[in-house]
């Protein structure tokens, strides 16, 4: 949709393309510090003079320049479907969205008040409408910031939502110096019998114990749901902290929002005088089906979680030691819009920290059938040389892997790549999101097609760069078998 502005208030959105803010394209320099953020795929600006652009620079093929008069102070929230595969596009699921964007359209309130029952310290009740709507995406307007949280949980099945902030946030490229770095690792990357014998001894049957707790499929737990909202959110967080805990590393509970479930962060400090720092994710939030307060999770992103849980695990068993400083992080409000990492990247790009490689663990564990086991990566956002080094780390360790691109897109790594941060994300296909229980209730590990050897086949590849990236060492006259 392209408009010619004639209002001093709008929003221009277009695919992303790192051109945009390098110089090197020939779009309007003087909206790049008016940025609001990326939103499935598309690089969003609010324009409040009409005369920073002509209508010539609106040119851009999917572009969409929407007024904004008459708002006031409500808040924007852009919600988008998941790329998914066509399987997933039942008659039922097209009903479904059919049914909401009719709602929207006719102004119907669709979000009750649940200021009790989610989000307790803001008001998320009132009606939601309708501002722009194009096929898999669109722009909603809700009364207040409560209420945008809590959009997600009513929303069609495979459709996120995020909101677009009030006021404009930053945009940093990766500097040549950190993409240079990357490509050294790339150039020096070679097989280490070590470092095979130290992924290699991740546990499946570990994993499967992690998952069913996260679920609360193992009947102790008592967990039933991970939703940032829940309280049973804080069990898990609790529990994700005194895994990596009692792996040596440092462990905080770090608040970002109230009303959300915090961010767990843990550190390994580098046995060298050094500010390079490698970081390694998974989200522990979930979410589940619209109208039920069931929310396991456990692929999406259960299985990203207990990745990083498995590595920490690793590190204790063998004593291992980092030259650089090591982060592994569990992020929470993922699924209201990167919440919870987007308020850790800038807080670290606030601080200056040197972030050298970042790698988002999210939805590692279903194997579609016929399919063989599968590693996705990021067709889009991230930077394209740690992408690369992910790749060749799968070639060489996991090459039981079948490696590919996929337009399922955004996950935390997104936060670090918009805070120029060399970033990217591990999938479990090689395509769009297959899982039938992707969003979904059901999204437990005991069903059909999760498969955990894929979970430690991919968290093979995140660990193992992570072991080239940071470099480690083991106590002095420990040996490994080979």
């Amino acid at each position: 949709m392209i408009v010619t502005p004639a209002t001093p208030m709008a929003l221009f959105a277009v695919p992303y393309a790192t051109s945009v803010f390098s110089g090197t394209s020939n779009f309007p320099t003087c909206l790049t510090s008016n940025f609001y953020g990326i939103f499935g795929g598309q690089s969003v600006f609010k324009l409040t003079d009409p005369t920073c652009i002509d209508s010539q620079s609106l040119q851009y093929e999917g572009s969409a320049f929407l007024p904004l008069q008459g708002l006031g102070h409500q808040q924007l929230v852009w919600i988008q479907e998941s790329a998914v595969d066509a399987s997933l596009r039942t008659p039922d699921y097209e009903a479904e969205v059919e049914d909401f964007i009719r709602a929207l359209r006719t102004g119907d309130t669709i979000l009750p008040s649940v200021s009790q029952t989610v989000l307790s310290a803001q008001d998320a009740s009132g009606p939601v409408s309708l501002l722009y709507h194009n096929g898999n995406s669109g722009i909603v307007v809700v009364p207040s910031e409560g209420a945008a949280h809590a959009l997600s949980s009513f929303l069609p099945r495979f459709w996120k939502a995020s909101p677009i902030p009030s006021e404009p946030v930053s945009y940093l490229p990766v500097p040549q110096p950190a993409v240079d770095h990357v490509r050294g690792l790339l150039a020096s990357l070679r097989f280490d019998p070590v470092v095979s014998s130290i992924v290699n001894g991740i546990s499946v049957e570990q994993m499967r114990k992690d998952i069913r707790y996260l679920t609360g499929e193992d009947g102790v737990s008592g967990i039933m749901s991970r939703h940032s909202f829940s309280g049973d959110s804080r069990v898990a967080a609790d529990w994700i902290k005194a895994r990596f805990e009692e792996t040596g590393a440092t462990c905080e509970l770090r608040p970002f929002l109230a009303g959300f479930a915090p961010n767990v962060v843990c550190k390994y400090k580098a046995t060298t005088d050094t500010s390079a720092t490698v970081l390694i994710s998974g989200h522990y939030d979930s979410r589940g089906s619209f109208g039920s307060s069931r929310a396991p999770g456990g692929n999406d992103d259960g299985t990203g979680t207990i990745s990083i849980v498995g590595i920490a695990r690793r590190i204790k068993h063998l004593g291992l030691t980092f030259r650089s400083n090591v982060e592994l992080v569990a992020f929470a409000g993922e699924e209201q819009g990167l919440l919870g990492s987007k308020a850790y990247a800038r807080e670290l790009r606030a601080q200056g920290a040197n972030v050298t490689v970042m790698i988002q663990a999210d939805m590692l564990g279903y194997h579609a059938p016929g399919e063989p086991a599968q590693l996705g990566l990021p067709m889009e956002i991230g930077t394209p040389e740690v992408t690369e080094l992910v790749a060749k780390v799968a070639g060489i360790y996991s090459p039981e892997l079948t490696v590919g691109y996929t337009a399922a897109c955004c996950s935390d790594h997104q936060s670090f790549h918009e805070q120029g941060y060399p970033a990217t994300q591990v999938f479990e296909r090689a395509g769009p999101i297959a899982d039938p229980m992707y969003h979904n209730s059901g999204d437990l590990s005991d069903r059909l097609g999760y498969d955990l050897h894929q979970v430690k086949s991919i968290s093979k590849v995140q660990f193992a760069t992570l072991l080239h990236a940071a470099g480690f060492d083991l106590p002095e006259g420990d040996l490994l078998e080979f």
